[in-house]
């Protein structure tokens, strides 16, 4: 009997599994030759041992990256569209500076 004869239907492609430190989500994702491929790359430059590592750690960064905008978004909707005010010690930055920091890259 099938686990949908059984009532157990998968509405999606991630289901629950239980593992030593809890319940976990199995999750499938398609991705492009070139994506795998990149994703291969990181994963031996950054010596991750699995996808699942390397997925995660992903996620782990994304989920840092939204932090930081919706922290953005909560000070800009704080000072309603106003520059924030800077520290008493710190000078404003000159159009130098700033074209400075435009040009750099990381």
């Amino acid at each position: 009997m099938t686990s949908t004869a059984k009532g157990k239907r998968r509405t999606s492609s991630t289901h629950q599994k239980q593992g030593g430190s809890g319940a976990s989500s199995v999750a499938q994702v398609r991705l492009r030759p070139d994506e795998l491929a990149d994703l291969q790359r990181v994963m031996q430059t950054l010596d991750l041992h699995s996808l699942s590592d390397a997925l995660r750690e992903g996620l782990r960064l994304l989920s840092r990256e939204a932090a930081e905008v919706a922290a953005a978004q909560q000070i800009r909707d704080f000072y309603q569209g106003a520059l924030a005010p800077m520290p008493d010690a710190v000078p404003p930055a000159t159009a130098d500076e700033l074209a400075a920091a435009d040009e750099a890259e990381w």
